[in-house]
């Protein structure tokens, strides 16, 4: 969970305490006074797991494979992609017949990209993604 979803959630439950604290006697004098009652939303999270897919199966060699690098865009358009870039320096070293490609993804790194998907989908074989720099 990220910072800020976890900042939001705490807030949330803060704020659902202290509107919840001491409701009943609250309750009681607004009926009495024809006043109309709070209505409180509890932002707890179900904690059923999501069904789990299986990984992919590995290949049995690299050689002759397209290898897609992708940058998930965590640091920006700023960000280097210098770690990308040895890792395709070592390909082209010890496996010289895989085709690197080194990609940034689309947007921010919690936006999806339907298109990269799908261009690695039609034209590779494996994927490496994540940070870059």
């Amino acid at each position: 969970m990220r910072r800020n979803q976890l900042f939001t959630c705490c807030l949330a439950l803060i704020m659902a305490a202290v509107a919840t604290a001491g409701l009943a006697p609250v309750q009681a004098q607004q009926k009495a006074a024809g006043k109309p009652l709070i209505t409180v939303l509890n932002p707890a999270i179900e904690s059923k797991m999501v069904d789990r897919e299986p990984l992919s199966p590995r290949l049995d060699t690299l050689e002759g494979k397209t290898i897609y690098l992708v940058d998930i865009n965590w640091g920006g358009p700023e960000a280097a992609y210098s770690v990308f870039e040895e890792i395709q320096a070592w390909f082209k070293q010890n496996i010289p017949s895989a085709k690197i490609v080194i990609k940034r993804k689309y947007g921010s790194y919690s936006n999806d990209d339907p298109a990269l998907w799908k261009e690695i989908k039609q034209n590779g074989q494996a994927a490496l993604i994540g940070i870059s720099g």
